[in-house]
């Protein structure tokens, strides 16, 4: 069972890593999953947060830092640790298949903390906002998901890497999130 859950896994890696090739996404990928890139809206999501709520917008952004910290140590420190998964592009045997669009990096693969960090952001905005925007479920899971799909692509996380860094990410903003909502009285 699980030699076929990796035999599968190994194949919609190639799919996407090799499969869905092209220049466009050459340029694009990097750039969606480097995290420097997403700096202008984190500190846009901080600077309306402390403008719309005062206090209670300070709460936010210490309860949106906590839920990014929890997913990102939980994440890198706990699981990957635990299951020492190689990245796809450090992976000796699978290696000769993997187009590798950024340097593949030292670290573990399974799970994602990019795939984990991004997801506990999007879900922890969602679980806030989702009744007074009503599209930010979408746009919050569909860029957290881009960023995720830009991990495979560029050869350093194998598909179940970002679902489950997804699925631990959610889990994390979707009850930080709660315990906010719970203990701070923040209308959106």
């Amino acid at each position: 069972m699980l030699e076929e859950i990796i035999r599968l896994d190994h194949q919609l890696f190639q799919a996407i890593n090799t499969g869905l090739g092209n220049a466009f996404f050459d340029w694009l990928m990097p750039i969606m999953r480097n995290k420097y890139t997403w700096i202008p809206l984190y500190i846009g999501i901080i600077f309306f947060a402390i403008k719309a709520y005062k206090v209670k917008g300070l709460y936010f952004v210490i309860f949106l830092a906590a839920t990014v910290g929890i997913a990102d140590f939980g994440s890198a420190s706990i699981i990957k640790p635990i299951f020492k998964r190689d990245r796809p592009c450090n992976e000796v045997a699978f290696q000769p298949v993997v187009l590798s669009r950024v340097p593949c990096g030292s670290g573990k693969s399974f799970p994602s903390t990019h795939a984990s960090d991004h997801f506990s952001i999007a879900i922890f905005l969602v679980v806030i906002f989702r009744k007074k925007w009503k599209y930010i479920t979408a746009i919050a899971i569909f860029w957290a998901a881009i960023i995720c799909f830009a991990q495979v692509y560029v050869g350093v996380h194998f598909p179940i890497d970002v679902m489950v860094g997804a699925l631990f990410g959610s889990a994390i903003g979707y009850l930080v999130a709660k315990i906010f909502l719970k203990y701070v009285p923040f209308k959106a």
